[in-house]
């Protein structure tokens, strides 16, 4: 009898067995809740244990200014350690100054030239820089000489100039006589050094491409290092190399990679 009064009795209250699944339901959530939550609270300094693994470096920018002046001085140096003869200290810059006959060999290791240059000669070729982006200086072609304004580039190795009549090669106007905008050009009419060569040049540069022919002429670099029959390309085109071009602070580009 028992046994048959306990189904009627689970019958008679349901409501009160589905609050008590409820109630046990809900505590099982507050306990994993509540274990979830200590897992995740952190120390009260703010730092978890992640956190104090990693080791944090702090980082200084260097100025280029002063990059360029700690290689310079270990280039100086290196040279000074090569030479022989006396060193004076000077008091007002505290670095090393080489007096006499170590001074001069000193600028012409520098330069590429001088005593320790098999007798060559002592001149400069001043390279202006604008923005750490161009470097450019002055190089003569012809006789008498037509002078340029182009870019020492040290990753190529051809010489190239805006011939006259060349197109897109900056433009010359009343208000832009005397500027960057108005480039020189080359004209091998006014050279009695001129000789044809014909054959077609082209290169192509990051920043673009120009395209002309290869002529040959006398080219001076410095005051009086003059080359003759030196092969150096006439462009008529330099639309490829864009604004940069035209804004640019130069007419072409020296390669000092010779061939």
């Amino acid at each position: 009898q028992n046994r048959r009064k306990a189904p009627e009795q689970r019958r008679q209250y349901p409501q009160r067995n589905m609050i008590f699944r409820g109630l046990a339901l809900f505590a099982a959530l507050g306990v994993s809740s509540l274990s979830v939550a200590s897992a995740t609270t952190t120390d009260p300094t703010g730092t978890d244990a992640d956190d104090q693994k990693i080791l944090r470096i702090p980082l200084h920018k260097r100025s280029k200014h002063e990059m360029v002046a700690q290689y310079l001085k270990k280039e100086r140096d290196f040279l000074l350690s090569k030479l022989d003869g006396a060193v004076e200290t000077s008091e007002s810059m505290g670095l090393p100054v080489v007096a006499g006959a170590v001074q001069r060999r000193t600028a012409a290791a520098l330069r590429g030239s001088g005593d320790d240059n098999d007798g060559g000669k002592d001149e400069n070729v001043i390279i202006k820089d604008y923005a750490n982006a161009q470097y450019y200086g002055t190089v003569h072609i012809g006789e008498p000489e037509q002078e340029f304004t182009v870019i020492w580039d040290t990753g190529s190795s051809d010489l190239w100039v805006p011939r006259k009549g060349c197109q897109n090669c900056g433009y010359c106007l009343p208000f832009t006589e005397n500027t960057s905008v108005c480039k020189d050009k080359y004209d091998s009419t006014q050279s009695t050094d001129f000789e044809e060569d014909g054959s077609d040049f082209a290169i192509q540069y990051g920043s673009g491409s120009v395209t002309g022919f290869f002529s040959k002429d006398t080219v001076t670099l410095a005051q009086d290092i003059a080359v003759k029959s030196q092969k150096f390309a006439e462009v008529n085109d330099a639309l490829g190399m864009g604004i940069g071009y035209v804004m640019g602070k130069f007419d072409g580009i020296l390669g000092l990679a010779f061939d």
